[in-house]
Order: structure tokens, then sequence, then C-alpha cells
């Protein structure tokens, strides 16, 4: 066995892994995968400049087994998120070696952790994540669907952030979250800022502020990464109230702006102080959860805990809706 950076010549054999998956976007999957101009770029980079997902395959006699991707944290490449894993039926082993491939290459070129998210009733990826490779459960995040989208136009204070913000920012993010995920989850100020190679990243981020008294009162941003599903995300003081019908519509109406058609979500951070009262104004408005993904820590110099032989699962990633 052997395990190498994807190229362009695999690219046959990775429709073969991919086709395993039984999903209507295999092609698109593969596709994706193979933007090697670009790959190419970003694989020479040092890990403080990478700007796009790696991925990795394990080969045995020719034939691909398994596959994984992780791309760096903007802002702080040292934070490393494991975005896709794919392997055969049966190939568990396939997939732990290639988590603690990637676990040893990083953290030898400086990685000081490694994050993934994960569907709640995938219990097989935890044993192999948990068990297996030494993460940990940290958190949780739930996306909500606004079925048929109805924008209106409000009357909010507003402005675009910039990087002069980003300091306040975090400063607002971290005081948010409660206190028992602060060590996982809090955030530096250029997390908040776009890298310098931002237009080759595989998603695209709108920032926004909320200000009173030129005081930041909430930090908002609208991801996509196909125009068709945007994630709307909101952190708010939780020392205020806030009228949640305007400041979502105000982030439709931003959207529809630029796209007749799309698919708003709302991201509910189960991790920060006022996610139960948005998650009840969710509900009250009859929005629908349509996932929620657990997300699991592994710092690197953390010892491993004892390793588990039980591990079924064979693909993390295709499921998701989610864009970091």
């Amino acid at each position: 066995m052997q395990i190498r950076g994807l190229t362009y010549f695999d690219y046959r054999k990775l429709k073969r892994l991919v086709s395993y998956l039984c999903n209507e976007d295999n092609d698109r999957i593969a596709k994706s995968l193979m933007q090697v101009p670009v790959s190419f770029l970003n694989a020479v980079l040092p890990l403080a400049l990478k700007f796009h997902s790696e991925s990795f395959i394990l080969v045995e006699n020719a034939e691909i087994l398994g596959l994984i991707t992780l791309v760096t944290t903007p802002g702080n490449p040292y934070k490393i998120n494991i975005t896709r894993l794919i392997f055969k039926d049966n190939c568990y082993e396939v997939g732990k070696q290639l988590v603690e491939f990637v676990i040893q290459k990083y953290g030898a070129k400086g990685a000081t952790s490694f994050m993934v998210t994960i569907d709640e009733c995938h219990d097989e990826l935890f044993n192999l994540f948990i068990n297996g490779c030494g993460f940990r459960k940290c958190a949780s995040e739930t996306l909500w669907k606004i079925e048929k989208p109805t924008p209106q136009k409000v009357d909010i204070k507003w402005r675009y952030a910039q990087v002069s913000d980003t300091k306040s920012i975090a400063e607002l993010y971290n005081s948010e979250l409660i206190n028992m995920y602060k060590p996982s989850l809090t955030r530096h100020p250029k997390e908040f800022q776009d890298s310098l190679l931002g237009g080759l990243a595989e998603y695209y981020k709108t920032r926004y502020l909320l200000e009173d008294n030129k005081k930041i009162m909430g930090y908002l941003s609208i991801t996509t990464s196909d125009n068709l599903n945007y994630i709307i995300d909101m952190t708010l003081n939780s020392g205020y109230e806030y009228d949640y019908e305007k400041i979502i519509n105000l982030l439709l109406c931003e959207i529809a702006g630029k796209r007749r058609a799309f698919y708003p979500l709302i991201k509910q951070k189960k991790y920060v102080k006022n996610s139960d009262h948005l998650g009840e104004y969710l509900q009250n408005k009859g929005y629908l959860p349509i996932q929620t993904q657990q997300i699991l820590v592994k710092d690197y110099y953390k010892p491993l805990p004892a390793e588990s032989q039980t591990w079924k699962v064979f693909t993390l990633g295709e499921n998701q809706v989610s864009v970091q």
C-alpha cells in the first residue's frame, strides 16, 4: 500500500472509487477533486500559505482504495479541517490509515489541531475518529432551511466588515462562546478576514457588522460554495435583545440582490450563549432543521487513547451542506 497526493492521472480510478457512493453527483464530486493547476500550486506552498484543499489517496495494486481531503483554516493554517473521507465498504483500516497519515504529515509541518464535522446519525464515523484515531467530541451545529424565502427590506443599521474590524469581531465571537467550548473553538482575529489568495478559495463569504454608537453588536456572514445554497451565520452580543426577523431579512435581501433563485440555510451554533433563543425563534417560524453535525477535535500534542477494533464506515463529506 502507498499513500500519496491525488494527481490528474488518477481521475479514471477515482471515478471508480466514487461510484461506490451510489450518489447522483458522483461525476461532480470526482471533477471537484481534480482542480489540477490550483492543486499543484497549493501543494508546493508551505503550510502558512496554503489556500486550497488537498487530497491524498491510498493505492494498492494500481487501485485507489480510499481518499481523504483536508483544508487549512483561513487565517490560521495550523488548524486543519478534514472535509472528505471515502473508502470502499469493508476497508475500514484504509480510512484509519488515511486519517493517521494526514495527522502525522501536517503535525510535522506545525499543525496543532485537527477538526472534522460528522452528521449526528453516523455512529460508525464516531467509532472511527474517536475510538480509532483519538478525536474527541466537542460541540454541534444545526442547519435550518427557509422554505420559499420572501426577502423584505428592513430598517437596521449595518455595514460591511473591514480588515480593521477583525480584532473586534474576534473579541465578540470569543466572548459569546460558552466557557466549556472556549479551549477548542476560540478564534484568532485573522480567521475573520479573507486570505491573500481568497479569489482561489472553494467558497465565497461576505461579512457584515451590526453597530450601535460605533459599538459592534453583531457579526453576520453569508457563505456559499455553489451560488445556490447560502449559509447564514450570526454571532450576536447576548447582553441585548434582537429582532431575528429583521436580521434574517437583511441577509436574505443581500442574497436576493445577487441571485434570483437560492436556498437559504441558517446555522445554529449550539456552543454560543444565545443558541437556545435562536433555536426557539427558528422553530416557532416553522423553519426546518435539515442537518445536525457533531464537531470532533484532535489536538496534535495529546496522547492517543486505546485503539478500537470496531470501525464500520465508508464515506464522509458527501451529504454535508455546510462550508468552512
